[in-house]
């Protein structure tokens, strides 16, 4: 009798696994106790939280070939390379796998979460976390802290470790979960995790993670590309390493990412742990990058356009003219020497806001040795905050390398603010800007180099997702740059009113 299909299986790649392995996998007894003791951590389209967590047929495929043993009755795999789209329920798969670790693994087992942050190394630990807090059996056993949570039986512990803080020296690891590999910024820490596995019997470290670019910022293969590629030659047999495991769900730059079919090929959950809905709200809001690359798992170069065709000339609109009185916001970015600077205003006294160019200062052609004039440019900042015809709110900049230009301006009692132009603050303020753009959310006055400038942008991955950069160093973006946190400004929630106290006088 043939066997019945599975939706999602196999996935685009997947490393080959002899049948008798498979047949003696542990992956059913991981399963049994995931579904027994784990629950679901927060409300989602695949439960409520307490609710038991299910596997769906795809997952227990998937750890029922991560788990597959050998003859010997010890596991096949060592390490691991796990590819899907975001939405695809992979916290909560990793999250089962740590917590049976923790209470069936070795006695002293050291079982860790690795991320490119603190905050993304957490996930797993706070998933962790919660599903001992929602199930009293495991509560029972567990013994969560703050930053570690320990199993006394065993004298298994389990931690949360970033690239940005951790200890070379002194670890013993049995089991390692690598979340979003494509972020690590370098080899290291994974290089020290690897290694630390030496003196284990049968070690696992399973690295998880959706695309990203295919360069790091130094124009080498990143650590999760150069993975991929290595992974794929241990499909095909140019390698061999029957000890490496891969599997990747997602597509190819020959995808036509706009289709729901291909939607549906690149992702396991889909419509089911992965809402429809959400991904078409995604596809609609989203560049283009980001949308493939977090999505549909899909590798993107560094240098992909920001905007949709058309979509900036369509916000034109050049007889809009500033009202009397009317707010503003005042945004410039750019540097000395070399490159521009520009100066551009927010308006925001009609339905939408309105975005002016006020001073664009970039270094001639024919001009080698430039510096951007500073004291024209502080002028030119007060002189328009003193313009009687609007009312300036805000002189927002990211002071470094303008420490003079914030004390000018805040001696002259401008109201200026600091935005220093940080992955943390410029993810999200690219995003809030894109969808603006795409959802026509605000015009402007239609001028070319600013239209020049947006052009030049092109999508730049961080740790914390897309931001915008230059194609090349000949290219500008500041007037860009300068619109985008200027948006982000202008478009912030007005703060409330101070509360008034009233005072009661009682005739005596």
């Amino acid at each position: 009798m043939a066997k019945k299909k599975i939706q999602s299986w196999p996935p685009q790649y997947l490393s080959p696994v002899n049948p008798a392995d498979l047949k003696r996998t542990r992956g059913d007894d991981v399963i049994d106790f995931a579904e027994a003791l784990c629950k679901i951590t927060e409300d989602s389209i695949a439960g409520n939280t307490g609710d038991p967590l299910v596997f769906r047929p795809w997952q227990k495929e998937l750890t029922r070939h991560l788990f597959a043993e050998k003859p010997d009755g010890s596991l096949r795999h060592r390490r691991a390379l796990i590819g899907m789209p975001r939405k695809s329920g992979k916290s909560a798969w990793l999250s089962a796998l740590v917590l049976e670790q923790l209470v069936l693994g070795p006695q002293g087992g050291q079982i860790f979460s690795c991320a490119a942050d603190k905050d993304q190394a957490k996930i797993i630990f706070n998933t962790v976390k919660r599903c001992i807090e929602l199930e009293p059996e495991l509560g029972e056993i567990l013994k969560p802290y703050r930053d570690v949570i320990h199993n006394p039986k065993t004298g298994s512990v389990y931690r949360a470790l970033s690239s940005e803080s951790f200890t070379k020296e002194g670890l013993n690891s049995t089991f390692i979960a690598f979340d979003e590999l494509h972020a690590q910024p370098n080899r290291e820490l994974y290089d020290v995790m690897s290694l630390s596995m030496g003196a284990r019997k049968e070690p696992m470290l399973v690295a998880i993670t959706t695309a990203g670019v295919t360069t790091d910022s130094t124009g080498k293969d990143s650590l999760a590309y150069s993975m991929f590629n290595r992974s794929k030659q241990i499909i095909s047999g140019e390698i061999s390493d029957p000890s490496f495991f891969f599997a990747w769900w997602g597509g190819d730059d020959k995808d036509d990412y706009t289709s729901e079919s291909v939607w549906e090929k690149c992702n396991p959950g889909y419509n089911d742990i992965t809402s429809l809905e959400d991904m078409r709200s995604s596809f609609a809001s989203t560049p283009e990058a980001e949308f493939k690359t977090k999505r549909l798992n899909i590798w993107t170069s560094t240098a992909t356009a920001w905007l949709p065709s058309g979509a900036w000339d369509a916000l034109t609109l050049e007889e809009r003219q500033p009202i009397i009185g009317e707010d503003c916001i005042l945004a410039f970015d750019g540097a000395f020497s070399n490159d521009s600077t520009a100066l551009v205003a927010w308006f925001l006294g009609e339905e939408k806001p309105h975005l002016q160019v006020v001073g664009l200062w970039e270094r001639p052609e024919d001009i080698q040795d430039w510096h951007v004039p500073i004291a024209e440019v502080e002028q030119t900042i007060i002189n328009t905050y003193r313009d009687p015809r609007f009312s300036v709110k805000e002189v927002v900049f990211d002071p470094a390398r303008w420490q003079r230009t914030f004390m000018v301006l805040d001696e002259e009692g401008l109201p200026v603010v600091s935005y220093p132009n940080s992955a943390e603050r410029m993810v999200p303020a690219t995003q809030k800007f894109y969808e603006a753009v795409v959802n026509q959310s605000f015009t402007h006055d239609g001028d070319e180099r600013l239209a020049r400038h947006i052009a030049n942008c092109v999508t730049k991955q961080s740790s914390r997702g897309v931001m915008v950069a230059k194609a090349s160093s000949k290219r500008k973006v500041d007037a860009a740059v300068a619109s985008i946190f200027g948006y982000d400004r202008a478009t912030q929630p007005a703060a409330p009113p101070a509360p008034v106290t009233k005072f009661f006088s009682i005739d005596i």
